[in-house]
């Protein structure tokens, strides 16, 4: 794999977001969010949105390539993809997918997309009624494990109980999203502070996890845009680059009953990023340490416990005295969630939290970061694929001399 990288060739230069809204709250379809947040994307870019020529999304995301391009008139559609997997796990690979259709050549423009309209379509977190269970839900529903939460909770649960970290260090997640929120007027949970007290007496989802612990469910969009470095420098002078990026699972990650649960998997307690951690960190060619802040997919709290360890950025012994709420908000050691995140601001499948980690390499998120250079964006602990992605600040591009900044 010597020499093939991403690194530093495709920018970020355009986010778009719609209102965000309760589920169900939505005045308008999932396809016209899609469009106008996409259509905001390009704005922000500062280019017109027919000059578009690919898509690429996840979770069987239902806004058609082929819909999208007649809606946007875009002048010809060179590129589609969408990455496999449910929930927030492709997120992050959505991205290094349309760089990859960049660096091949296949196309010049790409806009990574996601839209949910729940009052249209249905709620995710909901059991749907169906009179034959389908494929590995077939093993736990019958027994009446019908819900991510309770899925994800005994994974969860095993890894607190093997390195005995304590339920505070998952409050300690769920504070430092609605801290952020308050300064964020997009956010759903805006000026609806939570307190240790609420979280505490809050009742439980299931074990471990707290009604707080559990991401939300909205409507809205949000949008990427992407292009090649060098097209980027001619269009903006804060452009965000794409450093590292992976994705995939561990071995036997969907062994019977897997998929969702996983619970035959070889290594239980896992947030499937211990073989893509360091590939991204490799090819971004920076060390967990140089991390300034982190945008990490909340499912549930406990998932991103675990990434964030699997990630180098604590290690198990270390959890209960990282995850604390000092730490994981801005002026502590590494701000967590900074636009409020899934548990917050919105559950987007977590594509805002790219948007948010645009902004603060950028210097624009209400609640800002100090001279950010790195961000880490996280997708979907839990699931399986997941992905992860490195982000950069304007001078870690590319170079005069053909290099890419430190």
């Amino acid at each position: 794999m010597a020499g093939r990288t991403i690194r530093g060739q495709v920018a970020l230069v355009g986010i778009g977001e719609t209102t965000y809204y309760k589920r169900g709250k939505s005045p308008d379809s999932e396809f016209k969010l899609c469009i106008d947040a996409i259509r905001n994307a390009c704005a922000d870019a500062g280019i017109d949105a027919r000059d578009i020529d690919g898509f690429s999304s996840y979770s069987d995301d239902r806004n058609d390539a082929m819909r999208l391009s007649s809606a946007l008139n875009l002048r010809e559609l060179n590129y589609s993809v969408m990455q496999w997997g449910g929930g927030g796990g492709g997120v992050m690979a959505a991205i290094a997918n349309g760089a990859a259709g960049i660096l091949a050549g296949y196309c010049d423009t790409v806009v990574v997309h996601r839209a949910l309209a729940q009052g249209q379509f249905g709620r995710f977190g909901q059991a749907q009624d169906t009179p034959v269970i389908p494929g590995e839900y077939g093993h736990v529903m019958p027994y009446g494990v019908m819900s991510a939460a309770q899925l994800f909770g005994f994974r969860i649960q095993r890894f607190m109980h093997e390195h005995g970290i304590g339920q505070e260090a998952l409050r300690a997640i769920a504070m430092a999203s609605y801290h952020h929120a308050q300064n964020n007027p997009r956010a759903v949970m805006h000026g609806k502070p939570l307190t240790e007290q609420m979280y505490d007496d809050s009742r439980y989802i299931t074990e471990p996890l707290h009604l707080y612990d559990c991401c939300q469910e909205n409507d809205g969009a949000a949008a990427v845009v992407l292009m090649s470095a060098e097209r980027a420098a001619e269009i903006t002078d804060r452009p965000v680059y794409l450093l590292g990026a992976a994705m995939g699972s561990a071995p036997q990650q969907g062994a019977e009953a897997g998929g969702i649960s996983y619970h035959n998997a070889p290594d239980y307690p896992t947030a499937n990023f211990k073989t893509l951690a360091p590939k991204a960190f490799a090819m971004a060619g920076i060390k967990p340490t140089d991390i300034d802040v982190v945008q990490s997919y909340e499912n549930f709290t406990g998932g991103v416990m675990m990434a964030m360890i699997e990630h180098g950025l604590c290690s198990p012994e270390e959890a209960n005295e990282f995850f604390v709420p000092e730490n994981l908000i801005v002026g502590g050691k590494l701000p967590l969630n900074t636009s409020g995140g899934n548990l917050a601001e919105c559950y987007m499948h977590g594509l805002e939290l790219v948007v948010e980690g645009v902004r603060q390499l950028r210097g624009d998120s209400t609640s800002q970061v100090a001279d950010p250079r790195h961000c880490l964006c996280i997708g979907g602990p839990l699931v399986g694929p997941v992905s992860t992605l490195i982000l950069g600040s304007a001078d870690t591009g590319p170079t005069t001399d053909g290099g890419v900044g430190a």
